[in-house]
C-alpha cells in the first residue's frame, strides 16, 4: 500500500501505530486514539496534558507556527499550555542567522502565550529542503475535555473562519497568486498568520461549562477536523455548507489556486461541541475573548453528511487529504 503526503489514513494509524504504546502504565489516562491530539498522564492529584506537532509545509515564520500548533492542541483540552520543548532540524546550508530567526520567533511567541521553553535539540540534517520544527507542549490540569467527548445532539460551533492557516501559507508561498490577485488581497491573506492561536477562545469557551469537546482544524481543514471528532466520539454529523464562514481573502486565494477551503489546513480555527440550547452563551464568551463563533451543524448518530449550498448531500466517508499537498505536488513547495 502506497501512502500519500500528509497524515496517515485512519486505518493505517489504528492498525500500525495507536496500539504501539510500549510498557503499560496505570497513570496513562488518555491513550493515543484517532482524532485526539494530546495524551493525559496522571500526576498525583493533577494530570499532565502532552501534545506534539511538526511544522513541515511552510517556509516563513516557522518558529511562530511551531509554538502555536502545539499550544493549540493543549488548548483544546480547555487548559492553557504551560511548557514546551522543541526539535529543530535545519537544512545543510542553514546559517547562524537562520537559527537566530527561528529561536527568536519561538521565544516571542511562547512569551506572548505564557509558555516556558524548557529545552530541546537542534541540528543540521542532510536531505532537507526547508526547516522542520517539532514541538511538544505540556500543561498540568485538574479537568479537561477531548475530541472524543462529543455527545449526540451537540451543536457544532466553529471559531473564526475556514482555512485560516492555509490562506496564510498559500499567500506566502505561491507565485501564481501574483498574476491573479491584487497585492492588497495577498497582503491581507498573509496576515491570517496572526490568527493562528486558539488559546484564548478555547479557554473562554471551556469556562462556560457548556462544552463537551473541542478540536482544532489542522490538516484536512474543517471537514477533516469534524470527521476526526466524529470518529473519536463514535458519532455521525450534519454540516451545513452555507453556515460555514469563509473569509473573502480565503475565497479569492482558493479560487485562484483551485483549492477547496473546507479541506484546507486551518490551524486557528476551533471546533466546539456545545450542549444544545447553550450555543449563545458560548458564542458570547468567544466574542469576549476577541474572536467569533458560528453554529455550522450538529453531531448525531448515523452518517457523516455535508449539506451543500444547492441542497445536495455529500457523505464524508474518509478523512480528506489536505488541499495544501496539491500545491506541494504542483510546485515543489
Amino acid at each position: 500500500m502506497n501512502l500519500k503526503l500528509g497524515k496517515l489514513p485512519p486505518d493505517v494509524l489504528e492498525k500500525y501505530l495507536l496500539g504501539m504504546t510500549g510498557a503499560k502504565s496505570r497513570d496513562l489516562v488518555v491513550a493515543p486514539s484517532l482524532g485526539v491530539d494530546f495524551g493525559v498522564v496522571r500526576h498525583g492529584r493533577a494530570q499532565l496534558i502532552v501534545s506534539s506537532d511538526p511544522v513541515t509545509g511552510v517556509k516563513e515564520s516557522v518558529g511562530w507556527y511551531a509554538v502555536n500548533v502545539s499550544a493549540n492542541d493543549i488548548a483544546t483540552s480547555g487548559n492553557r499550555p504551560q511548557f514546551l520543548q522543541s526539535v529543530i532540524l535545519l537544512p545543510q546550508r542553514a546559517s547562524v542567522r537562520d537559527v537566530e530567526r527561528i529561536s527568536s520567533e519561538m521565544d516571542k511567541t511562547a512569551s506572548s502565550l505564557g509558555i516556558t521553553i524548557v529545552g530541546g535539540h537542534t541540528e543540521l540534517t542532510p536531505g532537507l529542503r526547508r526547516p522542520i520544527v517539532v514541538t511538544t507542549a505540556f500543561s498540568f490540569a485538574s479537568s479537561y475535555v477531548t475530541a472524543a467527548d462529543a455527545k449526540e445532539g451537540d451543536s457544532i460551533l466553529i471559531t473564526k473562519t475556514a482555512a485560516v492557516e492555509g490562506t496564510a501559507i498559500c499567500a506566502s508561498d505561491s507565485t501564481k497568486l501574483r498574476k491573479k490577485l491584487e497585492p492588497a488581497v495577498i497582503a491581507r491573506a498573509r496576515g491570517f498568520l496572526r490568527k493562528l492561536s486558539v488559546v484564548e477562545e478555547a479557554a473562554a469557551a471551556y469556562a462556560t461549562e457548556a462544552v463537551h469537546a473541542m478540536h482544532d482544524c489542522t490538516e484536512g481543514g474543517v471537514l477533516g477536523a469534524v470527521y476526526e471528532m466524529s470518529r473519536a466520539s463514535k458519532l455521525g454529523f450534519e454540516l451545513k455548507e452555507d453556515k460555514i464562514p469563509i473569509a473573502s481573502e480565503t475565497t479569492a486565494v482558493c479560487s485562484a489556486l483551485g483549492l477547496d477551503p473546507l479541506r484546507l489546513i486551518s490551524s486557528g480555527t476551533l471546533l466546539i461541541a456545545v450542549v444544545p440550547g447553550r450555543e449563545k452563551e458560548v458564542i458570547q464568551a468567544v466574542r469576549q475573548a476577541g474572536s467569533r463563533a458560528t453554529v455550522i451543524g450538529k453531531f448525531r448518530k448515523g452518517r457523516r453528511n455535508l449539506v451543500r449550498k444547492d441542497g445536495s448531500v455529500e457523505q464524508i466517508l474518509d478523512a480528506p487529504t489536505d488541499e495544501l499537498w496539491k500545491l506541494v505536488d504542483r510546485q515543489g513547495m
